[in-house]
């Protein structure tokens, strides 16, 4: 009661597993979990920023717009983003090969295999190169690429309230355009990523 349709899916999911464990145990005869009514999710409408939006985010964000044109410009998702490691950039070949994910649960980071778990190779835009650089120098092959002031891996909560939600306000995203995007979030980024793609042929 009360909780969002994905939160519920995700508890089912999980004790769904646990009772088919039991099953094979031979610990019950069933799994009463099976063909229990689900609340739907019902997906917004997703949204894309243009160039000139992402730019004035990324500004707005200071020492870590680069991060914002890296999600924007890649399409990475943050948790791809934030596992990514150094011998995993290819500035000879402009491309990235996303094949760890980071993901916080009960306030550890756990890093495992991206969302599809498969590895893939992304186009790194020419734009991002020297920044990326930046990031890279004098660091060894499996140190992350991206990480906070202190060295420590990016976590999406904390990223969010220290650097996204301020910049969101400071950019001023809804005065860009009629329609109000200030309660825009960083995955929204990995859309804008495919418009821009589009867009660009």
């Amino acid at each position: 009661e009360g909780s969002a349709p994905g939160t519920v899916r995700q508890a089912h999911r999980v004790f769904s597993l646990l009772l088919d464990l039991a099953v094979r145990d031979g610990r019950i005869p069933r799994n009463p979990a099976e063909r229990v009514p689900l609340p739907r999710i019902v997906r917004g409408e997703p949204r894309f920023l243009t160039r000139q939006e992402v730019e004035g985010l990324a500004d707005a964000a200071g020492e870590d717009g680069d991060v914002i044109r890296l999600l924007a410009y890649t399409g990475l998702r943050f948790g791809e983003l934030a596992a990514l490691r150094v011998r995993r950039v290819d500035f000879l070949r402009l491309r990235l090969t996303v094949a760890e994910s980071a993901t916080e649960v009960g306030g550890q980071l756990l890093f495992g295999t991206p969302k599809t778990h498969q590895q893939r190779s992304v186009p790194l835009p020419a734009v991002l190169v020297e920044s990326l650089a930046r990031r890279c120098e004098g660091k060894q092959p499996d140190d992350l690429v991206v990480t906070t002031a202190s060295g420590t891996a990016l976590r999406l909560r904390n990223w969010r309230r220290a650097v996204w939600d301020p910049a969101v306000r400071a950019a001023d995203l809804s005065a860009v355009r009629a329609a109000d995007l200030s309660d825009v979030t960083p995955h929204d980024l990995r859309h804008t990523a495919a418009s821009l793609a589009v867009a660009s042929g």
